[in-house]
């Protein structure tokens, strides 16, 4: 039986890998960092009664304590490692810079000494993100140079570099996963699309007015997150390492995300939407679209949920949720800016 890490098992991406990989027979050794607040529901499902067999084991560990790390890797003795943990909310990272930087950059550095001090011979995949390529021109492909323009991005530069660094000096079998944007009913509420389709679910059921946002003209290569999680595991599958871009190869406004949401519940956006200074962020990001010729030829992947497809799904996720919690009298009159970052 393989065994595998995974690094942010909590998220959305982690907890759809997990069920990936616990599919295909592995034991699935998932890393969460220590909380006072619950945030297992993404992967509440994958836990039995620890005191029976499991194939899916959790750790406390965070990509701050590097000493954790070490001790982790040489006890479970993985095949593979998939760090995807970092504090990703770009326009968070504009006021936590520091923060951002030592989870996202020196965190995946940790992880890789952890590997290399303690001679386990594994696979390491590091979760890379299209934010690093920033104002560069689309389409973006894995020789588009990088222009970040977030400290989340420029964090994510460095990961990426010193993966590189370490699988040409220290010999690592280390590939980089160059994902844009992906999503699905899972991803977090702060995000851009779910909190798009959350206020939209509100506003339908009458327990909220008004979605307030940001740049609309933002363009996103958007895909749906379990596509993506498979990419990660057919890079690791390869015989030698390298760097993929992970996308649809279209890419879609903020603006077209809330029209085709608020269209699947019969409502006009323009009578609920309002642009909010405060959402604007101090470097924008303009345009992102993936060249996926090489992921394509090398891997053999493609997506296989399309952009209306991804939003009609969101939608009804939120709108079942939503409806249920309303029921419930969980859900009351809300008219204030929610989601506090986009």
């Amino acid at each position: 039986m393989k065994k595998a890490i995974i690094t942010g098992c909590t998220g959305q991406d982690g907890s759809y890998l997990a069920e990936l990989l616990l599919e295909k027979g592995y034991e699935v050794h998932a890393f969460k960092r220590r909380s006072s607040s619950l945030n297992t529901e993404r992967i509440d499902h994958l836990y039995q009664d620890l005191h029976q067999e499991t194939h899916f084991v959790p750790h406390f560990a965070d990509l701050a304590d590097g000493s954790s790390l070490a001790t982790l890797v040489h006890d479970i003795r993985p095949d593979e490692i998939y760090n995807l943990a970092a504090q990703s909310h770009v326009k968070v990272s504009f006021e936590i810079p520091e923060y951002t930087a030592d989870i996202v950059a020196t965190g995946a550095l940790r992880l890789l000494e952890a590997i290399r001090r303690t001679g386990v011979k594994c696979r390491f995949y590091q979760a890379s993100s299209s934010e690093m390529f920033g104002s560069s021109p689309p389409p973006q492909s894995e020789t588009t140079p990088f222009h970040p323009r977030s400290p989340y991005a420029c964090s994510k530069v460095f990961a990426h570099n010193i993966t590189v660094n370490y699988r040409e000096g220290y010999g690592l079998h280390a590939s980089n996963g160059i994902l844009f944007n992906h999503e699905s009913p899972r991803r977090g509420e702060t995000f851009v699309t779910r909190k798009i389709s959350r206020a939209v679910a509100r506003i339908k059921l009458g327990v909220q007015s008004k979605l307030y946002l940001g740049n609309l003209e933002a363009h996103r290569d958007w895909g749906y997150a379990p596509d993506y999680v498979r990419a990660m595991w057919m890079m690791l599958q390869q015989d030698k390492p390298d760097d993929y871009v992970v996308g649809t190869g279209e890419a879609h406004s903020v603006q077209e995300f809330v029209e085709l949401a608020f269209s699947h519940v019969g409502l006009d956006w323009k009578e609920h939407v309002v642009i909010d200074p405060h959402y604007f962020r101090p470097a924008e990001v303009d345009f992102l679209l993936a060249d996926v010729e090489k992921a394509r030829r090398v891997l053999g992947w493609e997506p296989t949920v399309t952009f209306r497809e991804l939003v009609r799904m969101m939608m009804d996720a939120d709108l079942k949720d939503i409806g249920r919690r309303v029921a419930g009298g969980l859900e009351g009159a809300l008219t204030m800016r929610t989601g506090a970052y986009v």
